[in-house]
């Protein structure tokens, strides 16, 4: 058995090798490039000809290392950079190459109970990949929407009182994008607007366009004009990221569904024509049967907990992955119970207390 440690970084690595029972017996540099990682991948070999004994410990599970890695056949075993900081000198001194000796220390410690990586399979990861991209994606979208209504209310209050409560409207951003100010909205006759919301397929176009006028008949307070110019162009570039990534996270969500039913839904009920089992997920429709999962929310979850579940031994053991496994404190007389674990998976933690109650008065929070 090799036990190897490694220290990464973004442009280099440090590496230590080990024997059980002879310690670290060697210690180097690699860069991260694919000859730099080759160099890794055959002093390992030549220390250890079957990769399966050949035990990593790193402080990430994600990566390109990670993968070349896995690829290689060796077992990668990830660990919470907080195991590796427990172990250094009294001083608690940062160094990568010592950092790189305690991770080969962890690995020939044969008593140590590391979790071996499982890697995600192709669609489990594209899936991961997608589902995590849409959540960012969500976060930016309420950002610049915020940011949008701020800049409405300095310069251009009566596009507030167009769009009602519904500001995130394609039909809104539209708007806002062609007409960013309340002079340039004016100026467009009752005809321009109704064949603008004929255009961008509103439902009762005449309608839209009156609202418009009487919004912009509407009295208002005087807007200073070097503000109006100086705010014209934000909300037209705000209005068209929002665009932007409103179409993005709908075609993601497309392909969310695809992977979770391994089919795209056609039709009104939104029901997959042909589903393709050899293209799902594991589990797909499992996750979708649930009560408050949709296509996103799904995607998710399945994708964070991945295409094995037998990773986890355990419920519980999921449910600590989840961070929804409550944690007792006792020490004394006193006693009390941590209901949210610090150490998880942050993005299926969210997810999971994204679930709304269900129908039926229970939580449906993911069952463990």
């Amino acid at each position: 058995m090799l036990g190897a440690g490694i220290d990464w970084a973004e442009s280099f690595h440090d590496v230590a090798l080990g024997r059980p029972g002879e310690g670290v017996i060697e210690q180097f540099r690699i860069d991260h490039t694919a000859a730099g990682v080759g160099r890794l991948v055959a002093r390992c070999l030549e220390l250890e000809t079957d990769p399966a004994d050949v035990r990593i410990v790193l402080e990430t599970r994600h990566g390109l290392l990670v993968e070349a890695l896995t690829d290689a056949g060796f077992t990668v075993l990830p660990v919470n950079p907080d195991v590796v900081a427990r172990r250094r000198g009294p001083a608690k001194k940062k160094d990568d190459a010592e950092d790189a000796r305690i991770c080969c220390l962890l690995a020939l410690d044969q008593f140590l109970e590391l979790r071996k990586l499982i890697p995600h399979g192709e669609l489990a990861g594209e899936l991961r990949a997608i589902a995590r991209d849409d959540e960012r994606a969500a976060r930016d979208e309420r950002r610049l929407l915020n940011r949008l209504r701020a800049d409405l209310l300095a310069i251009f209050p009566a596009a507030l009182a167009i769009a009602g409560g519904d500001l995130g409207s394609p039909v809104m951003l539209k708007l806002l994008s062609r007409w960013p100010g309340h002079d340039q909205l004016a100026a467009a006759g009752p005809g321009d607007i109704a064949a603008f919301a004929r255009a961008a397929k509103h439902g009762w176009p005449d309608r839209f366009a009156a609202r418009v006028a009487d919004a912009l008949d509407a009295d208002r307070l005087p807007v200073k004009e070097y503000l109006v110019r100086a705010k014209s162009g934000t909300i037209a570039l705000t209005a068209t990221q929002l665009l932007a990534i409103r179409d993005q996270r709908r075609a993601w969500e497309r392909r969310m569904a695809e992977l979770l039913l391994g089919s795209a839904r056609h039709g009104r009920a939104k029901q997959p024509k042909e589903p393709d089992p050899g293209k799902a997920i594991p589990g797909g429709e499992i996750y979708l049967s649930f009560p408050g999962l949709g296509d996103r929310l799904a995607a998710r979850i399945a994708g964070e907990i991945g295409d094995d579940i037998t990773q986890f031994d355990t419920p519980n053991g999921l449910q600590c992955y989840g961070g929804t496994a409550p944690v007792t404190r006792r020490s004394g007389r006193s006693e009390f119970v941590v209901a949210r674990r610090l150490a998880h998976n942050h993005y299926l933690g969210t997810a999971v207390t994204a679930l709304p109650e269900s129908p039926q008065g229970y939580s449906s929070k993911f069952p463990s």
